[in-house]
């Protein structure tokens, strides 16, 4: 985790060096800010900060190092549950394709706008409770 929080930090100064930069050459050679270009490069540094601070938040947190962090760790060192993931699921992809035609809507074809949304519900709901019913229930 420490080498992610080193290379957050890298990236949101280069992305910050990189606004400021953008920002001095667009004024010499134009005479105005370019705020398209410069306010996206810029939050881009803002969204590395952020992910950057969240990290180092947990890393404080979680009082130690994990075994991924050590170079000397072997993959058995790790603790074994690491979260919850459904295993084999198939909601991920209809949620995926519900939400490709509820934009696909945005696009022309507003008759799509319900036919996503009902999917998407019901995508929503077989992923959220696909752990009480079928092989995987508790």
């Amino acid at each position: 985790m420490r080498a992610n929080i080193i290379l957050l930090g890298i990236i949101s100064v280069f992305f910050y060096l990189a606004a400021a930069a953008y920002t001095l050459w667009h004024l010499a050679d134009r005479g105005t800010v370019e705020w398209t270009g410069t306010l996206g490069m810029a939050l881009t540094g803002v969204l590395a900060t952020l992910i950057g601070f969240y990290l180092v938040l947990v890393y404080r947190g979680q009082q130690g190092e994990f075994a991924a962090d050590r170079p000397d760790a072997e993959l058995d060192d790790d603790d074994p549950e690491m979260g919850h993931f459904a295993p084999w699921s198939w909601w991920p992809i209809g949620l995926a394709a519900a939400l490709a035609l509820l934009f696909l809507g945005f696009a022309g074809p507003t008759f799509l706008f319900p036919v996503g949304g009902g999917l998407l519900a019901i995508t929503m709901i077989g992923w959220v409770y696909e752990h009480y019913r079928g092989n995987f229930s508790r």
